[in-house]
């Protein structure tokens, strides 16, 4: 070999090093990425004696997304979502886990699609995913609906499971 071809080849060796090194951005799954808050709607939590609620929706308005209702240290959750189909299936998401829920529904007294009536435990996988990232989807369909707090409401989160159990 000559000396002249030595620049070449480590030029060919950086550059073959470089792209072996080199790992194509890999997209980002959806449940993944953490939802902004939305203008206007947040969780609210109301307590009235032994029961309690964490809904997401308008603040003194009729418009729920998500209501999550239980009684004192009962470790059970009542859940309602508003879904566009009839569907006879609840599927909730955060932090990783999912939960498929058999559901009721009902004709929802505010839009055209129906009121998806479930319970569930306290202590499943999506509701502490829930706790951790401080948001909650709601699938309808293929469509996924997140529904994330502002700062100022996180903590009702925490408040609903502690008095949930």
């Amino acid at each position: 070999m000559t000396r002249a071809a030595l620049p070449v080849l480590a030029i060919l060796a950086l550059t073959v090093s470089a792209c072996a090194t080199a790992r194509p951005a890999l997209p980002v799954p959806e449940s993944a990425a953490a939802p902004a808050p939305v203008e206007g709607y947040d969780w609210f939590y109301q307590q009235d004696g032994d029961e309690a609620r964490l809904a997401y929706g308008l603040e003194q308005s009729d418009d729920l997304r998500l209501g999550l209702d239980c009684r004192r240290g009962s470790g059970r959750l009542e859940i309602s979502a508003e879904a566009t189909a009839a569907a006879r299936e609840l599927r909730l998401e955060s932090g990783g886990e999912t939960l498929r829920l058999p559901a009721r529904a009902e004709p929802s007294e505010v839009s055209d699609g129906v009121l998806l009536n479930a319970a569930a435990p306290a202590a499943a996988p999506v509701f502490q995913g829930f706790r951790r990232t401080h948001w909650l989807a709601v699938w309808d369909g293929d469509a996924r609906q997140a529904y994330a707090p502002h700062a100022v409401s996180v903590p009702n989160i925490e408040r609903f499971f502690a008095f949930c159990g």
